[in-house]
């Protein structure tokens, strides 16, 4: 039977410790990926489409684009770190079997591996943040407190990867992870257009969605708009937390102890 107080921190910072020492030989190649996407997008939609539109919520396009594409680029490394990366530790390695042969606990493998998840949504987060703070894209120094923000939303990508992991244990399911819930998140979280020109139906099934309200903080915090209702998104991504991380850990125990 699974039970959070069961969970020994120092087990979970060693795999986390493990993953990380791993990455070390990687990052380069791992990096590459995560890192060009979303400059990619950057010049294709921010100054190629950007040249057609005037401004975007009164600012350039680029200015309402580009924040966005770090909390993206957050969410698409939380994603595939603890869907794919997840599995193949799991099923092709055994690294999970190995590692709770020792006195650490299916709730430590898999509580270290959506921290691991989360880790690298800050780290792709804010090289996106660096770099559009070279182009001048950052307006204000509030974006000091963008790499928390990215961390949260990390964890709450990772826990709802890890989660269908523990409810479709085959690496076929995980295209339509990306295809019916990731992408769509991506396009309809605000990070390309506004959703106040959307149908109500279709606002209010975004407005549910983690990508949107984390896309919400992090323009603001990186374009100066500061507001208190800010908090709102913030205690609803902690909320979402909350109910995800222990989800993800009961039904990946399940699939673990057999």
């Amino acid at each position: 039977m699974f039970r959070l107080v069961d969970i020994a921190p120092p087990l979970v910072w060693q795999v986390f410790r493990r993953n990380f020492t791993v990455y070390r030989r990687t990052w380069m190649v791992s990096m590459s990926f995560n890192f060009i996407e979303p400059l990619l997008y950057l010049a294709a939609m921010g100054i190629g489409l950007g040249g057609y539109v005037s401004s975007m919520e009164g600012m350039p396009y680029l200015n309402f684009l580009a924040p966005g594409l770090t909390v993206s680029s957050a969410m698409f490394a939380a994603a595939y770190e603890c869907t794919y990366g997840s599995y193949v530790r799991m099923e092709y390695q055994k690294i999970y079997d190995a590692i709770i042969a020792t006195p650490a606990s299916a709730g430590d493998v898999v509580l270290g591996d959506m921290l691991w998840g989360s880790f690298k949504s800050l780290l792709y987060g804010s090289v996106i943040l660096l770099v559009i703070l070279v182009l001048g894209l950052v307006q204000s120094p509030w974006a000091l407190l963008v790499p928390p923000v990215l961390w949260l939303a990390g964890l709450t990508f990772a826990a709802m990867s890890m989660a269908w992991i523990g409810l479709v244990p085959n690496i076929d399911s995980f295209n339509y992870y990306f295809s019916l819930i990731v992408t769509p998140l991506f396009l309809l979280s605000g990070i390309f257009f506004p959703l106040t020109g959307l149908a109500a139906p279709v606002l209010a099934i975004a407005w549910f969605s983690p990508l949107y309200h984390a896309v919400q903080v992090v323009r603001s915090l990186v374009n100066g708009n500061v507001s208190p209702a800010l908090w709102g998104d913030v205690l609803w991504l902690a909320v979402a937390t909350l109910v995800l991380v222990p989800l993800a850990l009961r039904l990946m125990h399940k699939l673990l102890v057999k």
